[in-house]
């Protein structure tokens, strides 16, 4: 666990400190996009947090392959240098977009070929296990094929929900979280090493986003961008494919009484978060399924972006940025972490009824602006303004606005009637918007 947490820690330091220096290079670079129509923030954010979020993964795995225990995962497995190369392949491709904006199509078959790159050095899916059936081989095409189709979806999935600032880094974070502990509980407590480098991935995979949200919280100073986005959504799938298709069921069913049939039935709670990991990243997986279902019913293309996503909707209902953000990962958690206690206890009832009780919770916060509760006067200096009553404005509040507002149109007037020509040196006027287009470099500290 020590090994484990150092290279979590060391991949987080060289992330966060290797931010800035990837924020000033974007700025320099102009990976600075226009706003958008369908974008939330309000001034031009620099992109191509991904790199820094690449060299934060070299940085671990080069860390974890000079440990004394975490070395026998390159010594007995390939899996990392496939975790490396199909990494770097999605990054590139992340870069570009973020710089050029590539078409749609393109990405897709970056990332099958990324994902079929891992598949050709052995990070593939060699069997299933059926609840009621047992283990299920798999054929190299019927691997291969259910291997590229879990990377791309768990890719697009993470790429659809990056829409507000710390959004998906914190929503991977917590999912790889909840991943690793599991993978972590079939490594050490039942010994089987073919768990260890997933362990090691979503370990990694903590340290980049932990490492990047310092500089991506609202008000966001710097994006990931599609070089980010891909990039976790890629090493997120590359961990469950890892312990769902390379750990043998018949080695956990030394642990387990019974035939290899109950043994798979015993562990079906284990197998279903790891199987499929749209259920650990499950709020970025119905948002993909959505998005897809929306534009398609529209005569759209599926890549083509919109304002439908779920994080949008939370906008629209009334919730503020920061709200909307911390609503997304309560139930990324609730999800996660509710499958990965019942794994480990699929039959105590304290677990049903304690993710029934959050879930409560979690409506009653969703649904939270729809209500507006009248506080008592006595009880008014005790909640925030916008939950206080509003009072009627006295009669000489009234007469003055009305007096201002009379001002302002006298003098609206009069401009009107003789136009005062506008120069550079204008005080009180916005250069760039009173002359000409907005500028795409944001001028200062870069906050926002």
């Amino acid at each position: 666990m020590r090994e484990y947490l150092l290279t979590l820690c060391i991949t987080a330091a060289v992330t966060y400190l290797l931010t800035g220096p990837v924020r000033k290079f974007a700025i320099v670079a102009g990976a600075m996009p226009e706003i958008r129509a369908r974008d939330v923030h309000r001034e031009p954010t620099p992109r191509l947090g991904g790199i820094a979020m690449f060299f934060g993964l070299c940085a671990g795995l080069l860390v974890a392959d000079h440990l004394t225990n975490l070395n026998e995962v390159f010594a007995k497995s390939n899996e990392p240098r496939a975790l490396l190369s199909g990494a770097a392949l999605i990054w590139l491709i992340g870069v570009l977009d973020d710089k050029f904006e590539i078409d749609a199509l393109i990405k897709l078959g970056g990332q099958m070929i990324a994902a079929g790159v891992m598949v050709m050095q052995g990070l593939t899916i060699l069997w299933l296990p059926i609840p009621g059936v047992g283990n299920v081989a798999l054929t190299q095409w019927q691997g291969t094929l259910l291997t590229v189709a879990l990377v791309v979806i768990t890719i697009n999935a993470v790429n659809f929900v990056d829409g507000l600032d710390g959004l998906a880094s914190g929503m991977v974070c917590i999912a790889a979280g909840a991943f690793f502990l599991y993978a972590y509980r079939i490594w050490y407590s039942y010994g089987i090493e073919a768990a260890a480098p997933g362990t090691l991935f979503s370990a990694i995979l903590m340290g980049m986003c932990l490492g990047f949200l310092p500089h991506n919280m609202h008000p966001a100073r710097i994006f990931m961008g599609d070089s980010g986005s891909m990039l976790i959504g890629l090493v997120l799938a590359a961990g469950a494919i890892s312990i769902t298709g390379q750990v043998d069921p018949d080695a956990l069913r030394l642990f387990f009484k019974g035939s290899e049939r109950q043994t798979v039935q015993a562990t079906v709670p284990v197998y279903i978060p790891l199987l499929l990991p749209l259920t650990i990243i499950a709020v970025p997986a119905a948002d993909l399924v959505l998005a897809i279902v929306r534009r398609t019913w529209r005569g759209q293309s599926p890549f083509a972006a919109d304002r439908g996503h779920l994080h949008h909707r939370l906008l629209e209902i009334g919730h503020s940025h920061s709200r909307a953000v911390l609503i997304m990962y309560f139930w990324s958690a609730l999800i996660a972490f509710g499958a990965l206690a019942y794994s480990v206890n699929s039959a105590s009832m304290w677990i049903v009824l304690g993710v029934v009780f959050l879930s409560a919770i979690g409506l009653v916060l969703l649904l939270l602006p729809r209500f507006t509760p009248r506080t008592p006067r006595w009880a008014e200096h005790l909640v925030p303004p916008r939950y206080r009553r509003r009072r009627a404005a006295s009669t000489h509040e009234h007469s003055l606005a009305v007096e201002i507002a009379e001002e302002a149109r006298a003098e609206s007037h009069e401009v009107s009637e003789e136009p005062a020509p506008v120069t550079a040196g204008a005080t009180r006027v916005n250069g760039a918007t009173a002359i000409g287009a907005r500028s795409r470099f944001h001028v200062g500290d870069g906050s926002r």
